[in-house]
């Protein structure tokens, strides 16, 4: 059952690396790059792969909130990078067993051991030449660490699962159920039916011993706020984010010291904005994962059809859910402005970009709550949902930047570099419309999916070019702030389309 979840979640993966290795096998025509180098590139890739499926497997198996298994994922995996990173940045100064701290994050960072593969090297069939290659090593420790995972969820499936509040749950339930184990045919008589029913969840009339909390006018925004509306365990979730943001405190406190050492200032890429834009980027997908597994928990759970069918009002159940879920997330909202505060402090910004920098977190922040929310009430299938709205936000940053990299390499040529942009940012506004507007189409979505790629790619390479601050606010907030806007409107003012209850003449 383990194994066959794993392999059947990686075969989407697998059919994209292999539909992959033609392309880059026509590179070998070209000279200059050998076949030994792509299959060290797709090893390398496979076994990343892998391990980092059976750590999503397992924590799956063990945790009953898709939230709580996409959250610590996402954490470990970052957390992992980072540590590596920072061994790589110690570079000769880390000196363990003879092995420096670049090749010791080569074996262990999928990030660095790529970079290794793909430099041509001799192949050496001896036993010193396949120790010293840290390809190799790469490869050993992810399948180990990949066996081990799987064994351990092997070992503990059937005890994680069902998991103990729902086991405790149904025992209560028993216990209640007016057909309970102390019922005995022979000597059943009403007035024994009557004293159980009287104690379960049907009964006319019942007593209860302990005091009752009053709900709110919003009982959606209540119980995100007053209640564990995503397991206790978030708690875990909680402290993982607060030790990656320890590592990038630490970070940014190192970081401008060391620079100024090796004169790092002048490079493209501000040597402050190298730890803190991935935290950025984690705290986003946070939050994004959380507004969408707050629709499709409900859903999976048969909740949310029951919820709808009350007098509650579709402006209260929204803005219930956002403001809810930026509650939950309230220190992945607000402690990376606590770090752009301590950047102010230390002379790392001046007050005007800061204002930028926070302004542009509370618009970021209100775009991917709303961006999740939209995708959970347009998708019924849970794993639809969850992969439009994280796929979205992967591309508009991750998928940008790859983009602006692919462009540089061709910098030689306009012809060259005009196909990899119209690929990626028409295409990607093409696909952002319809993965947006699936169910309920309009000119505003639209505009914003057109919007979005050509909107991040300019504010990147205004920031890139430096004293453009003002000019990479307005554009973030204006582009993201309207597309909020795009997707807010529809859910309050067409909330039968939006959750299916109501079919355009288009549908079937």
């Amino acid at each position: 059952m383990v194994l066959g979840k794993l392999f059947a979640s990686l075969i989407n993966v697998v059919f994209m690396l292999a539909g992959a290795v033609p392309l880059f096998m026509l590179a070998t025509l070209f000279g200059g790059v050998s076949f030994a180098q792509v299959m060290r590139v797709f090893g390398v890739a496979l076994a990343s792969a892998l391990v980092a499926g059976s750590l999503g497997s397992t924590l799956a198996l063990w945790r009953e909130k898709t939230f709580q298994t996409l959250s610590i994922t996402v954490l470990v995996i970052v957390i992992w990078l980072g540590i590596w990173w920072a061994v790589h940045a110690a570079g000769e100064r880390i000196m363990v067993a003879g092995i420096t701290g670049g090749a010791w994050a080569s074996m262990f960072s999928p990030l660095h051991v790529m970079i290794t593969a793909a430099h041509p090297m001799v192949a050496g069939t001896t036993v010193s030449a396949v120790l010293a290659n840290e390809v190799y090593w790469f490869l050993a420790i992810a399948v180990t660490g990949a066996v081990v995972l799987n064994l351990i969820a092997i070992a503990r499936v059937r005890v994680w699962n069902p998991s103990r509040q729902v086991r405790m749950g149904q025992a209560r339930d028993e216990d209640a159920s007016i057909w309970g184990a102390e019922y005995d045919l022979t000597h059943a008589s009403a007035g024994t039916a009557e004293r159980a029913r009287e104690a379960h969840v049907d009964a006319r009339r019942r007593i209860t011993a302990g005091r009752t909390r009053r709900v709110w006018d919003n009982p959606v925004l209540w119980r995100e706020v007053c209640t564990w509306a995503y397991g206790r365990k978030v708690l875990i979730i909680r402290m993982v984010y607060l030790v990656l943001f320890g590592m990038t405190a630490l970070a940014l406190h190192w970081l401008p010291a060391a620079a100024a050492e090796s004169g790092q200032y002048m490079s493209v890429v501000p040597e402050t904005a190298k730890p803190l834009a991935p935290f950025l980027l984690v705290s986003l997908v946070i939050v994004n994962a959380l507004a969408v597994t707050s629709i499709t928990s409900e859903r999976d759970g048969q909740a949310l059809d029951l919820l709808l069918v009350t007098d509650l009002s579709p402006k209260e159940f929204v803005l219930g859910k956002i403001l809810g879920v930026l509650w939950v997330a309230k220190e992945m909202v607000l402690l990376p402005m606590v770090l752009s505060v301590y950047l102010w402090v230390r002379g790392g910004m001046s007050t005007e970009d800061l204002v930028f920098l926070v302004g542009g977190l509370i618009v970021m922040n209100l775009f991917v709550t709303m961006l999740g929310i939209h995708c959970g009430m347009n998708y019924a299938d849970s794993r639809s949902a969850i992969g439009v709205s994280l796929g979205t936000v992967f591309f508009l940053f991750l998928g940008v930047i790859t983009c602006m990299v692919m462009m540089i390499s061709f910098s030689g040529s306009f012809r060259n570099q005009l196909a990899p942009f119209l690929a990626f940012i028409l295409g990607g506004s093409v696909g952002l419309y319809v993965s947006l507007g699936i169910r309920n189409p309009s000119a505003a979505i639209g505009l914003a999916a057109l919007a979005l790629p050509f909107a991040t790619f300019f504010a990147i390479t205004s920031f890139l070019l430096r004293n453009q601050e003002l000019t990479v606010f307005i554009v973030t907030a204006l582009a993201y702030g309207f597309t909020t806007t795009a997707l807010l409107v529809p859910a309050v003012y067409e909330f039968d389309i939006a959750m299916g209850r109501t079919k355009t003449a288009g549908d079937e």
